[in-house]
Parts: C-alpha cells; sequence; structure tokens
C-alpha cells in the first residue's frame, strides 16, 4: 500500500516525517506532499495564492502520474477538503486509483462547503486577524513548528465543488476512515465525529491527543493508518 499524505494549513510535509519513519519500517510506500505556497523557501509568487482548485489539482495530478498502485490518501485538518475534491475529479478511475481516504481530525465537505463554513468562529476570527498584513496569506499561528508557513487565504475561503457521485448510498467509493484527536477545546470536528460514528459507511478511530496527532503521537496514528481494513483482512 501507498500513503499519500496532505498536511493541514501552514505545515508542509514534514508534519509527517516520525509516522512516514513508522509506515516505511512495515513495508509500506509514503509520500507526503507540500502543498503549493507551503514551500519551505516560500511561495512561487506571493502575488497570486494558490486556492483549493490549485492544491486539488496538485494532488490529483500527483495520483495520476503514479505508477498504479493502490494509494491510500490521507488528509489532516484543511487537507479534508482537498482529499474529498481529489476523490471527486478522478471520477471514473476511482477504484483503480483509491483504496482509502483517510481524514484526520480534518474537515469532511458536501458539495459548495468550505473551510471558513466548515470552521468555527474562532478559526475564521484567526483567519481574518492573520490575513490583515496583506488580505491574501495568513500568518502562522503562535505555538506551531518554525517550519511552518503563511497559508494562503484563499484556500480556507473557496467552496469545494463536488459532482455528488462519491457521496450516493450505498457508498460505491473507496473506504473511508476518521480519526478524530478528541474533544480538544475548540474543537471544529466534536459534532463531525459523533455524526461518523453513526454512519456505517465509516471506520471512526479516536487519538485523543489533540489536533496535531501526527505530531504528538506518530505511533498511534502510524499503526492506525497502516491496520489492515476489515474488508481486506
Amino acid at each position: 500500500m501507498k500513503f499519500l499524505m496532505v498536511p493541514g494549513g501552514w505545515q508542509g510535509g514534514w508534519v509527517f516525517d516520525q509516522v512516514a519513519a513508522e509506515l516505511r519500517r512495515a513495508g509500506h510506500r509514503v509520500e507526503a506532499v507540500t502543498l503549493a505556497g507551503l514551500e519551505p523557501d516560500g511561495p512561487a509568487d506571493a502575488d497570486r495564492p494558490p486556492n483549493l482548485d490549485d492544491h486539488i489539482a496538485q494532488v490529483a495530478g500527483i495520483i495520476d502520474g503514479g505508477d498504479g498502485e493502490p494509494v491510500a490518501l490521507c488528509g489532516h485538518s484543511y487537507a479534508g477538503m482537498v482529499i474529498a475534491g481529489v476523490a471527486d475529479r478522478l471520477g471514473d478511475r476511482i477504484g483503480e486509483r483509491l483504496a482509502q481516504l483517510v481524514f484526520i481530525d480534518a474537515y469532511v465537505p458536501d458539495d459548495g462547503d468550505s473551510c471558513w463554513s466548515l470552521t468555527s468562529d474562532t478559526f475564521r476570527e484567526l483567519f481574518v486577524a492573520g490575513a490583515r498584513a496583506d488580505g491574501r496569506w495568513v500568518a502562522v499561528p503562535e505555538g506551531l513548528d518554525p517550519r511552518a508557513r503563511p497559508h494562503p487565504l484563499a484556500s480556507f475561503v473557496q467552496s469545494v465543488r463536488l459532482s455528488g457521485r462519491l457521496s450516493g448510498r450505498p457508498w460505491r467509493g473507496p473506504g473511508r476512515t476518521y480519526i478524530s484527536g478528541g474533544a480538544w477545546p475548540g474543537s471544529p470536528f466534536v459534532t463531525l465525529t459523533e455524526r461518523l460514528r453513526a454512519d456505517p459507511g465509516w471506520r471512526v478511530h479516536e487519538i485523543p491527543v489533540g489536533h496535531n496527532i501526527a505530531r504528538r503521537d506518530p505511533h498511534r496514528l502510524a499503526a492506525v493508518l497502516g491496520a489492515p481494513a476489515p474488508d481486506a483482512a
């Protein structure tokens, strides 16, 4: 199995370093993506911040350019928006490309949702305050890793467009897993987690260490990711 891992806001592929190392020791292939605009040396064009569509196209292109090995597509936080868009964009090719969609304490959108619409007032205020300097880039919040970079505001506020072909019942897409960081203070995911627990189309796990699971408990996250799905056992 190959894992393609997409980080959340402000972070790069480095956030998954320890998780990736454990998965590789277990025999898996791992590629961690740094989304456009979040490069260590800064964005290629600071005057044209990437939006959600750009990030979806970037990750879909990585899958389309791969060797055909089934992929578990994992997204943390904001990247839930990205991986949902990627799965929808792959459309009829999804069966041969995606084996699993894994949302790691992440947003799970329907058509027309955005990170802005799904998050809490606290995070909306953080986005606005962080973008006050230029209206384009959201400054790195206090407490994040020094490698974190300003995040393009456009990607937080753009609505995702989903065709609906992956939301039918019964579910006919890849396996879906939600990994919750627990009810950390201010989490916008508590109600979502409870809703998904009641949905037989989802597997739900909890690693109650807070939002940044990959940094706080990479061992347990790697163990959950590497465990075979029930229908693959």
